[in-house]
C-alpha cells in the first residue's frame, strides 16, 4: 500500500514507519523538518506544515490510507490549540485529496475506567498530561460526527514504552484494558505500531476507537 504518515520522527510515529517499511509498504512522511528523518528504501520525505490544508492535501494525494501520530509535544504549553490546529489541517487536507482511510494515535485519556467515568477526568490524571489527552478526546469527539472518511481512532494504555516486539496484543474499545495484578496494563511501541499497521491492512474498526495492550 502506499500510506501517508504524519508524524514520523516522533515515538509513536517512528514505530509505525519501521513497521510500515518492514511490511514493504510504500510510505510518504509529511514533516516540518525533513533533516530528521533518515533515508531508507520505501520512504519518501516531504516537507508539509500539518496546519496548512492545502500543503497536507498535495502530500497525501493518490495515497490509500493516512496514518497520523501528530502531537505537537507533551512540554508544548499550548499543546491544546496546538494539536487542534494540527487536525484542522489534517482532515482538511486529507478530504481535499480525495482520501477516505485516516487512522488517528490519540490518548490512553479517553478511555473509561467506569461507567460514564473517563481515565482524564479522575483525581489522579497528571495534570502535565492532561490539556494533551483533553485534545485527544476532543479529535475523538470530532472523529465520531465525521461522516466523509472512514477513519479510525487508536488508544494505547496507560503504559506505552520502548520494548519488544512480540507481534502480539489484545483488542479492546472505549474501556481500558485491564491488567495484571496492581500494575495498569501497558504495551510496547513496537507492539502498538503492530496493531496500527495491522488495522491498515486489514480494517476492523471503522469509524470506531479501539485500544490495545499486552
Amino acid at each position: 500500500m502506499k500510506i501517508a504518515l504524519i508524524g514520523g520522527t516522533g515515538f509513536v510515529g517512528s514505530a509505525v514507519l519501521t513497521e510500515l517499511l518492514s511490511r514493504g509498504h510504500a510510505v510518504t512522511a509529511l514533516a516540518r523538518h525533513p533533516e530528521k528523518l533518515v533515508a531508507q528504501a520505501g520512504l519518501e520525505v516531504v516537507k508539509a506544515d500539518v496546519a496548512d490544508a492545502a500543503q497536507v492535501a498535495r502530500a497525501v494525494a493518490g495515497h490509500d490510507a493516512v496514518v497520523s501520530a501528530y502531537n505537537p509535544g507533551w512540554g508544548e504549553a499550548e499543546i491544546h490549540r496546538l494539536f487542534g490546529l494540527g487536525y484542522d489541517g489534517i482532515l482538511a487536507g486529507t478530504k481535499q485529496a480525495g482520501v477516505k482511510r485516516v487512522l488517528a494515535v490519540g490518548g490512553a485519556g479517553s478511555l473509561e475506567v467506569a461507567p460514564g467515568l473517563q481515565l482524564v477526568d479522575t483525581p489522579e490524571f497528571p495534570a502535565e498530561w492532561k490539556q494533551g489527552a483533553l485534545a485527544a478526546r476532543d479529535l475523538l469527539t470530532r472523529l465520531r460526527g465525521e461522516t466523509a472518511l472512514d477513519w479510525t481512532f487508536v488508544s494505547p494504555p496507560i503504559t506505552l514504552a520502548p520494548g519488544e516486539r512480540t507481534g502480539r496484543y489484545r483488542v479492546g474499545g472505549d474501556q481500558l484494558l485491564p491488567g495484571t495484578g496492581e500494575a495498569p496494563a501497558g504495551i510496547s511501541v513496537a507492539d502498538l505500531a503492530v496493531a496500527i499497521v495491522d488495522e491498515i491492512e486489514k480494517p476492523a474498526h471503522i469509524r470506531k476507537r479501539f485500544t490495545v495492550a499486552h
